[in-house]
């Protein structure tokens, strides 16, 4: 009888590995897909691809056991060679074949050239053919980056005490209201695709306090512009016992802080390779919603024309306005029209017109929204009832407000902006592995 006892030990070694060994001079196994080949007659530098970047290899004619002309770039293989120090090579060493073994080919030639260092192709075609153009080393680093964000949400604020939750997607009522719902049939029942996990993180905060949640979200907005996905992946949070809404900011500024010095850690490397500069978030300052409307009109000559909400090209000027004052990257945006926030938004006490709330602007665009919420069952009954809504379908969550909730308030981050305004692209679906919009459903 066989056990299974754990990972298992492989001879194959990765570059880390590579790299903290001592091995120069050594005989050593690797595997990995083939990049790019670069043949030059009695010598030949094949390239292969890891999930760390690129380890060039040398053939040589006569001494590597292999007929070079029978591989194909995009090849899946394991080769062996002596490791030797190269500064020219990517990360500084070089494999000299001794023999290739061939794992898997491919059965048609590459659509797109992912050897390039820039795929110079339309994002149309990078979309087209996903599976592909991720392979190239700068479309790959966008998504480790994209990574370290998440996991830097996630390890800030485990350490700050919130318990990860995983909620539904389907449900028979939106926390958000209105007409931007994917609707379907659920056994026969009406249902929809829930626009964030509101609700259910209220809900949670009376179990544990403080929760988070990293899951995709749905708004079926008829719009095709370059900062709005039907489809995507929110990073959310929520919080109890809370003093204020300006709690709320201060971890979000907490998480900022803590994600990017993770970044500058962990994802140097990417960071070159896409050659980012990592914004300041030291200081964050903070603006009233209708000050700051006042600020860009004053100062660039712009009439106000939507008192209740920020106008993209508002949200940009606002960016600047802070760019060009403090030198910030970063600006809340605070105390929001109580006509433009959900029926849960917690008024000002001292004017009702406005709420609790804020976005966060980054560059000149938003990606967080978020404020306290009304923790009172009478005050959000009232609310409800001002608004011409009915209970019907909130049952059980305004149940846990009748059971009594602390004070309390979160955030929702679309980590897809946040990702593009990071590195600087135009698109948010430069930042999306596979977006979905108004006219793509695939891959």
């Amino acid at each position: 009888m066989e056990f299974i006892t754990g990972v298992a030990k492989k001879d194959t070694l990765e570059i880390s590995e590579i790299l903290a060994g001592d091995y120069e001079g050594k005989t050593i196994k690797v595997n990995g897909a083939v990049h790019t080949i670069r043949d030059m007659g009695d010598v030949a530098f094949v390239v292969l691809r890891k999930r760390e970047g690129l380890l060039q290899c040398v053939y040589e004619e006569g001494v590597t056991k292999f007929d070079l002309k029978t591989l194909k770039e995009a090849a899946t293989v394991e080769v062996e060679g002596v490791l030797a120090k190269e500064d020219r090579a990517p990360n500084g060493v070089e494999l000299r074949l001794n023999t290739i073994r061939i794992l898997s080919e491919p059965t048609e030639q590459m659509p797109l050239q992912i050897s390039k260092w820039k795929l110079k192709t339309s994002l149309e075609a990078k979309l087209n053919y996903r599976p592909v153009s991720l392979r190239n080393v700068r479309e790959r680093a966008k998504f480790r980056i994209q990574e370290g964000i998440v996991r830097g949400f996630r390890d800030f604020l485990y350490e700050q005490g919130f318990t990860e939750i995983h909620t539904p997607k389907l449900g028979a009522k939106s926390a958000e209201g209105g007409a931007n719902l994917f609707k379907l049939e659920y056994f026969h029942r009406p249902a929809i695709l829930q626009q964030s996990p509101q609700f259910y993180k209220q809900m949670m905060v009376g179990v544990f306090d403080r929760v988070f949640e990293t899951a995709p979200v749905f708004r079926a907005e008829k719009h095709n512009t370059k900062r709005h996905l039907n489809e995507y992946t929110s990073l959310d949070f929520e919080m109890g016992y809370i003093d204020g809404f300006e709690d709320i900011m201060a971890m979000e500024t907490g998480f900022l802080q803590y994600t990017m010095a993770l970044l500058q850690k962990e994802y140097s490397r990417e960071l070159k390779i896409l050659g980012v500069t990592l914004p300041n978030t030291d200081k964050i300052p903070c603006v009233r919603f209708d000050v700051a409307k006042k600020q860009v009109a004053e100062k660039y000559n712009r009439e106000i024309r939507n008192p209740y909400d920020l106008e993209p090209e508002e949200e940009a000027l606002i960016g600047q306005y802070y760019k060009e004052e403090c030198d910030a990257d970063f600006v809340f945006v605070t105390h929001y029209p109580s006509k433009k926030r959900p029926f849960y938004a917690m008024d000002d006490p001292e004017d009702k017109t406005y709420t609790l709330s804020f976005d966060l602007l980054y560059h000149g665009l938003e990606i967080t929204t978020g404020g306290q919420r009304i923790h009172s069952y009478p005050e959000l009954l009232t609310k409800m009832e001002e608004r011409g809504m009915t209970e019907e379908g909130m049952e059980q969550y305004l149940s846990a407000f009748k059971h009594g909730m602390p004070p309390h308030g979160g955030l929702g981050i679309g980590m897809e902006r946040l990702t593009m305004q990071l590195l600087g692209e135009e698109n948010v679906r430069e930042t999306t592995l596979f977006p979905r919009d108004m006219s793509r459903l695939e891959p």
